[in-house]
């Protein structure tokens, strides 16, 4: 991260749901300091000055910086292995237009987590790109425990889920959590107060039960469809809950592979502005093919594909730049797909000051070419 002065020109801005033709924004000590369209930029000063279409050709897109809920790792780095390797994967990421995310933690010994989430709140103070913590487990159903080990899943009990934000000193952002569990809806409604993000996932629930558990305070669904009851007529489950609650963001994995194009669209068409696309990268993304380590698991990555030996989806090797080009060709709008990679995961941990290029707002921005590769990143100080 730099601080700065950069003018960019000359590109098609897309913020905030609208798509700004030949459009500039001007950053400074690390925020938006204005924006514009056509020639009035000349009249502002800047250490850097950056013609879009020369870095990224004609139809250069300027969006705001990527902000990723839900990530395990990547560049060969697995978040478990400590500040170096989230460091590392953060590097891998950043490159494909990630300026900011929450770190993901898989299954673990309470021990084993209090100690990782107490490395992310260490990092976290120095690493504004690092946005916090969150836990995909313990508290997960065995029955939907996916890519996480099962003998490392527990109930969320009143000590263990204290211990847990205790370890975290403030730096919890999210928790997975299967509110069918014993103990489910008060753990809920702790996790909450503490100021953590719940998200129903890996869970067993019906749509009642997933109801139930948004009003006890849960407000994000964990990769829909994946690890939880599916879409049935009679019977809608935790996606058909979901896109009926405007209070409620849904997490999708637009890799081609955990969810089909028409599925994706349907998604963004039944809850729009609350689609939040995130990676669910393990640290495979960016890396060859091969034997990863996701927690206690052994994964198999082939043709880009982690799968776990009985043949369970391990994670992705997703970046958010490929999860866009993905929603976009399955047929949503571009401005709806920066959206859900911006302004909607921003929202949904309450940092309305990332996901925009707003006056004001942090100066994160992604310059994409015509066909929505990343050509240049650029990063706040705050």
């Amino acid at each position: 991260m730099d601080d700065v002065t950069r003018l960019i020109h000359s590109a098609l801005l897309v913020d905030g749901g609208r798509e700004t033709p030949d459009a500039w924004v001007h950053l400074d000590a690390g925020r938006v300091a204005a924006s514009g369209t056509g020639e009035t930029w000349r009249v502002l000063d800047a250490d850097e000055v950056v013609d879009a279409r020369a870095v990224a050709g004609d139809g250069a897109v300027l969006t705001p910086g990527f902000v990723d809920l839900h990530g395990h790792g990547g560049g060969g780095y697995a978040h478990e292995d400590g500040s170096g390797a989230i460091r590392a994967a953060r590097a891998l990421h950043l490159a494909h237009g990630t300026t900011r995310a929450v770190i993901s933690l898989v299954a673990g010994s309470p021990a084993d987590l209090a100690t990782r989430l107490g490395a992310i709140a260490d990092l976290a103070k120095t690493d504004a790109s690092v946005l916090g913590a969150h836990l995909e487990g313990p508290f997960l159903d065995p029955g939907h425990h996916g890519a996480h080990d099962p003998e490392l899943l527990l109930d969320p009990t009143p000590e263990l889920v204290t211990a847990l934000i205790e370890a975290a000193r403030g730096s919890l952002v999210q928790v997975t959590l299967a509110p069918e569990l014993p103990g489910g809806h008060e753990a809920i409604a702790t996790f909450v107060a503490a100021g953590v993000v719940v998200a129903v996932g890996h869970t067993d629930a019906d749509a009642d039960a997933t109801r139930r558990a948004f009003d006890a305070g849960a407000t994000l669904l964990t990769h829909a469809f994946n690890a939880m009851p599916g879409l049935h007529h009679r019977a809608p489950g935790p996606v058909g809950a979901a896109t009926g609650d405007p209070r409620v963001t849904i997490e999708v994995i637009a890799d081609g592979v955990h969810l089909h194009p028409d599925v994706i669209r349907m998604l963004f068409a039944a809850a729009p502005g609350r689609v939040a696309l995130v990676t669910d990268a393990m640290a495979a993304a960016g890396s060859a093919d091969g034997t990863y380590r996701l927690g206690s698991l052994e994964v198999s990555v082939d043709a880009g594909v982690a799968r776990l030996a009985d043949g369970t989806i391990a994670g992705s090797t997703l970046t958010q730049d490929a999860a866009l080009r993905t929603a976009v060709a399955a047929g949503v709008a571009l401005p709806d797909a920066v959206t859900a990679l911006t302004r909607t995961p921003a929202r949904t941990i309450d940092r309305p000051d990332l996901g925009s290029l707003a006056v004001g707002a942090v100066a994160d921005a992604v310059l994409l070419d015509a066909d929505l590769h990343v050509r240049r990143v650029f990063t706040g100080t705050v």
